[in-house]
């Protein structure tokens, strides 16, 4: 067992607390065939970086704010995405100015996603649209951490890919991993990994906001 005290955990949605895996995979293969483009090429570099910056980087003669849309608007109306395991336990167990998510999808993708299958929606939520720099640059999880009024050195965040990895620990931030994208052995990076959310629990270590939460992790790695 691993046990960490925080002040507040940042989630990752897709992949963390919904599993859209098939859904990005379909929808990236769609798009990379229509516009003549390798889709393994794309899909390597699209889990856990906004849409708009991997269009940027793979189809840089294209407009990266209308296909975005055109991805995202596909994703929203897909129907393969599931909750995973556990995310609705988990996040109900924190007090709701305690959590936040952080995504690199938009708001209205995140927003529609998380109503549809029955999770949580946050009273802060970080999405592609609230950032100028999407991870693994720092500023989503710092503007999370801003958001949520607390230390960036004193939050836990939870992720499955290793932009999302880098981006939370550049803020400062610790990390949990879940191999739900990438295997074990593509997430060293993070300060521990486990198997899925039952294995996460959180309680208060006391009464009151400025008590911390206690983590206690079933880790399958510690790197």
């Amino acid at each position: 067992m691993t046990v960490f005290r925080c002040a507040a955990i940042l989630f990752d949605l897709d992949g963390v607390l919904v599993d859209s895996t098939r859904v990005v995979t379909e929808q990236y293969t769609r798009w990379a065939l229509e516009n003549g483009l390798d889709p393994e090429l794309i899909l390597k570099a699209a889990h856990g970086v906004r849409t708009v910056e991997v269009i940027g980087r793979v189809a840089p003669h294209l407009d990266a704010a209308a296909e975005t849309r055109k991805i995202e608007e596909r994703e929203a109306a897909a129907s393969e995405a599931m909750v995973m395991p556990g995310a609705i336990d988990l996040v109900n167990s924190i007090p709701g100015d305690r959590w936040c998510v952080v995504t690199s999808g938009t708001r209205l993708l995140a927003t529609g996603r998380m109503r549809g299958l029955g999770v949580p929606v946050p009273d802060i939520l970080v999405t592609a649209d609230d950032v100028k720099h999407g991870k693994p640059d720092p500023e989503p999880y710092r503007k999370g951490a801003e958001l949520l009024r607390v230390d960036a050195a004193q939050c836990l965040a939870v992720e499955d890919a290793l932009a999302g990895i880098r981006s939370a620990h550049a803020a400062g931030m610790r990390v949990v991993s879940l191999p739900t994208t990438y295997p074990v052995a593509e997430l060293r990076e993070a300060d521990v990994i486990v198997s899925g959310l039952p294995n996460i629990k959180v309680t208060a270590d006391g009464a009151g906001r400025g008590s911390p939460l206690r983590v206690t992790l079933e880790a399958i790695a510690i790197p």
